[in-house]
C-alpha cells in the first residue's frame, strides 16, 4: 500500500498485491491484481477502482508525473470519481 495523495478533500492509495512466495501451489494460481483507494473526506465515503478502472486511473497519474498539475486539477480529476463512491469509510 503506498500512499499517492493527500489534501483536505481527498486520501488516494496505491493499493499492490504482496508477492506471497511461500504460498503452497495447491493454493491454485494467484492473480496479481492492483487498484487504488479513493477517498472523499468531505463525504465520508471511497470508491476502489481495480481492473480497467485502476488502469484508467493509473495513465491519469502518469500523465501528472510527466505535466505536473495544479492540486486544483488534481482535485477536479478525483472530483469526477466521487460519483463512484457509494461504500462509508469504515476503520478497523
Amino acid at each position: 500500500m503506498q500512499m499517492l495523495y493527500d489534501s483536505e478533500s481527498f486520501v488516494v492509495v496505491h493499493m499492490v498485491p504482496d508477492s506471497d512466495d511461500d504460498a503452497p501451489e495447491s493454493a491454485g494460481p494467484q492473480l496479481a491484481r492492483h487498484g487504488f483507494e479513493i477517498v472523499d473526506k468531505r463525504s465520508g465515503k471511497e470508491v476502489y477502482l481495480d481492473g480497467s478502472w485502476a488502469e484508467m486511473f493509473q495513465q491519469k497519474i502518469m500523465d501528472w508525473q510527466r505535466n505536473t498539475p495544479t492540486q486544483e486539477e488534481v482535485e477536479d480529476t478525483l472530483d469526477r470519481y466521487t460519483g463512484l463512491a457509494h461504500n462509508p469509510v469504515v476503520v478497523h
